[in-house]
């Protein structure tokens, strides 16, 4: 793991923290860490070797960012019971949004990169 990779996955989520809170109350700070990320990689045109090795061992901590959500599921379990019907409806719609959306942008992202070769 890159110390300076890292450095700046902190500080692209610190940015995004700030832009947050003083400009962009709506958005989740590390939502808009990520975006800067994105707008970087793109503009590099690439992903730097050091940041993917960061990356890629970083991965493998993700199932331990679940167990907060997992704990606070099997917590409020009366509240989720309670309150089924509009949690049903937000998740299928967001699935209905979501999958179509991720097709098309799929075969948006296949057609660009033929015609690039």
């Amino acid at each position: 793991m890159n110390l300076g990779a890292l450095l700046w996955l902190m500080a692209l989520q610190v940015a995004g923290a700030v832009i947050s809170h003083f400009l962009v109350p709506a958005l989740p700070g590390p939502i808009i860490g990520m975006v800067l990320l994105v707008l970087g990689l793109a503009f590099l045109g690439e992903v730097p070797e050091s940041l993917q090795r960061t990356a890629s061992a970083l991965l493998g901590y993700l199932p331990l960012l679940l167990v907060v959500p997992a704990s606070g599921i099997m917590l409020s379990h009366d509240r989720l019971l309670a309150d089924w019907l509009p949690i049903a409806l937000a998740l299928v719609g967001s699935l209905l949004v979501a999958v179509p959306f991720c097709g098309w942008l799929l075969q948006w992202l296949i057609r660009r990169q033929e015609s690039r070769q």
